[in-house]
């Protein structure tokens, strides 16, 4: 069932201060991780993953497009809760980070599935990964795992935190005007820890926003 509408906004549960982890010089600047560091609890164990198609959901808000390129591949390597809102609290946050490459490729953070699965905070951080890129004159090409997802709802229902791994070691910065790829040896800082708080929206017919993202760079337990 297709969701027929799309939100203005969705309230945030609390306030959260975003602080963007710019790319850095050297081996750094050849990754293409977007960050933002937060303080948060430590999910609960994750789940057991399985190999599942980075493709969007065809379950989404009419008119958006979370497509990427053929060499920007997105894998969401991780099963699917068997709460209903908490796997459509996970399917959307899987589309909030397609919408921030999706800007990122079409070199705009005035993108419809940005606004479409971002609110508050996690708008202004999909924004702010977007525009950085822009502004350096690059994308993104290879291909980024997620994985050993976890999900957590709050009491009321009304958000719920999806938790992951990321792994950049193969997903590379690449420069728009020469088309270089910017690659660099495999270490640490290809690992990521994400929360993404996923609010459910009351009048988006299903829909889930990501109000606020954490970030534990350098995630060694994600190795």
């Amino acid at each position: 069932m297709k969701r027929r509408s799309l939100p203005v906004a969705a309230a945030l549960t609390a306030t959260a201060v975003l602080l963007l982890t710019a790319c850095g010089s050297g081996d750094d600047k050849s990754k293409d991780h977007p960050k933002i560091a937060g303080a948060g609890q430590r999910a609960e164990t994750p789940k057991e993953s399985a190999s599942s198609s980075g493709a969007p959901a065809e379950d989404k808000p009419d008119g958006v497009d979370v497509s990427l390129p053929s060499d920007m591949n997105l894998v969401f390597d991780w099963d699917k809760p068997k709460d209903k809102n908490e796997a459509a609290a996970m399917e959307d946050a899987a589309n909030f980070v397609r919408a921030i490459y999706r800007g990122v490729d079409k070199r705009t953070s005035n993108e419809a599935a940005v606004t479409a699965y971002s609110t508050g905070e996690g708008l202004h951080y999909a924004e702010t990964q977007i525009d950085s890129r822009v502004e350096g004159g690059w994308t993104a090409t290879g291909t980024r795992r997620h994985y050993q997802a976890t999900t957590r709802s709050a009491p009321n229902g009304k958000s719920v935190e999806v938790a992951f791994c990321v792994d950049s070691s193969k997903f590379y910065g690449k420069e728009v005007k020469t088309e270089k790829i910017l690659k660099s040896k495999p270490s640490i800082t290809d690992f990521d820890y994400f929360k993404i708080i996923m609010v459910k929206v009351p009048t988006g017919d299903g829909l889930w926003q990501a109000s606020k993202v954490f970030v534990e760079a350098k995630a060694a337990k994600c190795q």
